[in-house]
């Protein structure tokens, strides 16, 4: 789970916040704290996708599952198919 978490904190402090490190807490609203919005929402399913091979439903992207990098992190988690 540690190595998730830096991937998403990793990516958004370089393609959204365009900073060297993320600066906030693994738990803060990224929608409470302006730190992404609407269309970051998107470019984040994208990375998702495209990083970890996780096809993202319509229906998965809320705020549950999208609106911290802990909540990130447990989504790719619950999804990512376990190699035997």
């Amino acid at each position: 789970m540690d190595a998730i978490l830096s991937q998403i904190r990793q990516y958004i402090a370089e393609n959204i916040l365009f900073e060297d490190a993320y600066p906030y807490p693994d738990e803060t609203s990224f929608l409470d704290e302006g730190i992404v919005d609407s269309m970051n929402v998107l470019e984040l399913v994208s990375f998702v996708e495209e990083h970890f091979g996780i096809p993202v439903a319509d229906e998965d992207i809320t705020p549950e599952n999208f609106d911290s990098v802990a909540r990130m992190a447990a989504y790719v988690q619950a999804h990512l198919v376990p190699v035997h």
